[in-house]
């Protein structure tokens, strides 16, 4: 008898193949049959009018500390994602050293703008190994199917303590750390990953560890991963902000090289006032290729929203000249924004700068939404462009963000979407990394950014736009991206497709509907700290091993994931062939 049949659907099964209707039978949380299937089942589902693919697969998620108080990871599952990958950006909380549980919370709070008094009332460290991590995870119910890199940030500080965050290793400390991180691999680790960024900061405001690596620490420790079975490596450069130096390109064909697995990077950036920067980072990719190599740009590819406020201030802190209003508690920095010459030193600071984000957003103040603004007299501005605001007011768009935001007490977001309404270089330059097939689409940071994105909802925001709306993609183009290609590129064995014997994560979603919703703000994080999240549309049923996880937009009990260990659960993908 079968678990589960599914009758009448459209199947779409990840390979790119055109729809075709077939049932899908599912036995013992795999797949045994796609065609006419007349076996008895426990249960059937019908899905008449619908569509049947393969759950997404999600290969840049910060789940690390969300799964000790939330296996079902969500929203991931509400917008079809049935596996994902955490432990990106070189940041892990395993391995830990007693003592630097502290600092190992605050680093992940800090860089990935998770609340810290959610991590710190929601993980407990029950471990001090990476192996022991991993038992751990997998004894919880899982909700999804979830696999960890292996950060750099947490081996350097377990082997050099402080020192981690201040110098050079030594040859005998780089020598432990490649021990420690054969070690983490070794019991399941799914790669090395690992990050540069200076603007990536501790809990004290120090450069996370990996800024103090030399380039020779990046490749011996990315060599490691060619010890072990279906591994991966994903690093963060530095450079990248400014389309990638040479020196750093050369890097990433070096450790890419050295493991002979493929190294994945996030996110090419399409800037009008930098309209080489994309091109430049994606010659990275024929550059790996000629030094033996394989470097993957991974591109997020929705047109999200993202949201800005004045009293987290993740982005906002992070212009040129800004940091000292967010070093103010919020009754000062609101009396700061209040007054004119603060205002003018704000604005001479962006004015000031040449390249980058500053750039970007002293040109795009009345792009934004009003969002959630949390006094009852100010609900009539929810949902209204601020450009609009603006000129009904007779100021200029950057004052109508400064008084709302006053108005507000802070308590109010400013939502932009990067696409909605771009110019023609914008749209196509964007189409044309979209299309381009050296990029992999997804890099969602899930998990992450919890004030500021929803990097979860891609799949459903992207077939929404970029399937129903624009036509840029086929369903099964679309679906092939979001599947098949992650899992060959990660080497996740029986993920990604429909096809006998595979895992049964499989979606049911009708086409004409599926989308993602506005940005909202829930307090259910630990100690009631918030988030913002953001509900689908379109979405059936979402099943992990056949079992029901999702239901019409709705959450389940039902926890049938797995932890993804490598070689047990991936097969090795080589950068080159020897």
């Amino acid at each position: 008898m079968l678990d589960l049949l599914i009758r009448n659907g459209s199947v779409v099964d990840g390979t790119g193949a055109p729809p075709r209707a077939a049932d899908v039978s599912v036995r013992d949380g795999r797949i045994v049959g796609i065609g006419e299937n007349d076996e008895p089942a426990r249960r059937t589902i019908d899905a008449d009018g619908l569509t049947v693919i393969p759950g997404f697969i999600d290969l840049h998620a910060h789940y690390d500390a969300q799964v000790f108080w939330d296996q079902a990871l969500s929203p991931s599952p509400l917008h079809g994602v049935t596996t994902v990958v955490a432990g990106n950006c070189g940041l892990t909380l395993a391995p830990v050293q007693p003592g630097d549980e502290d600092f190992l919370t605050r680093l992940l709070a800090r860089v990935e703008a998770i609340p810290v008094e959610a991590l710190t009332a929601g993980v407990t460290f029950a471990w001090r190994t990476f192996p022991e991590f991993l038992d751990i995870v997998e004894s919880l119910p899982l909700g999804l199917n979830i696999g960890f890199m292996v950060g750099h940030s947490a081996i350097r500080r377990a082997v050099m303590g402080a020192d981690a965050s201040a110098r050079e290793a030594t040859p005998e400390e780089l020598d432990a750390m490649r021990a420690l991180l054969s070690e983490a691999i070794a019991a399941g680790g799914l790669g090395f990953s690992t990050a540069n960024v200076v603007t990536q900061v501790d809990g004290d405001g120090r450069p996370t560890p990996p800024n103090f690596a030399t380039p020779e620490e990046f490749v011996k420790l990315s060599e490691v991963c060619g010890w072990h079975p279906g591994t991966s490596i994903e690093f963060i450069p530095g450079s990248f902000l400014r389309g990638f130096s040479d020196e750093e390109i050369e890097l990433m064909a070096d450790m890419s090289a050295a493991a002979n697995r493929h190294l994945n990077w996030n996110t090419p950036l399409v800037n009008k006032m930098a309209p080489d920067l994309y091109k430049r980072q994606l010659s990275a990719t024929d550059i790996a290729a000629q030094r033996g190599g394989r470097v993957v740009p991974m591109f997020m590819p929705q047109n999200g929203p993202t949201q800005q406020d004045f009293l987290r201030g993740y982005v906002f802190r992070a212009l040129p000249g800004w940091g000292w209003l967010f070093d103010l508690p919020p009754d000062e920095r609101i009396e700061a924004l209040k007054d004119r010459s603060a205002r003018d030193r704000l604005r001479a600071a962006l004015d000031a700068e040449t390249a980058g984000l500053a750039v970007t957003m002293r040109a795009s103040w009345g792009e934004y939404f009003v969002n959630e603004p949390a006094d009852p007299e100010l609900q009539h501005l929810e949902g209204r462009r601020i450009g609009d605001i603006a000129r009904e007011r007779g100021v200029s768009d950057f004052d109508a963000v400064l008084d709302i935001a006053v108005a507000a007490k802070l308590r109010v977001g400013f939502v932009r979407y990067g696409y909605t309404g771009a110019d023609e270089w914008t749209s196509a330059a964007r189409t044309e990394v979209l299309r381009d097939p050296r990029v992999v689409l997804g890099a969602s940071d899930a998990g992450a950014h919890m004030d500021m994105m929803v990097g979860a909802d891609f799949p459903t925001r992207c077939l929404g736009e970029l399937v129903r709306e624009k036509g840029l993609f086929s369903l099964e183009e679309l679906v092939h991206q979001f599947t098949e290609v992650p899992a060959r590129l990660y080497g996740l064995r029986d993920r990604g497709t429909l096809t006998e014997g595979a895992w049964a994560d499989l979606v049911v979603l009708d086409p004409d509907k599926v989308d993602a919703g506005k940005l909202h703000t829930i307090n259910d994080l630990p100690a009631g700290a918030p988030r913002l999240v953001t509900e689908s549309s379109g979405v059936q049923r979402v099943c992990v091993a056949g079992v029901d996880i999702a239901v019409e937009g709705e959450l389940t009990a039902e926890r049938a994931g797995h932890l993804i260990r490598s070689g047990r659960d991936t097969d090795t993908v080589l950068a080159r062939q020897r």
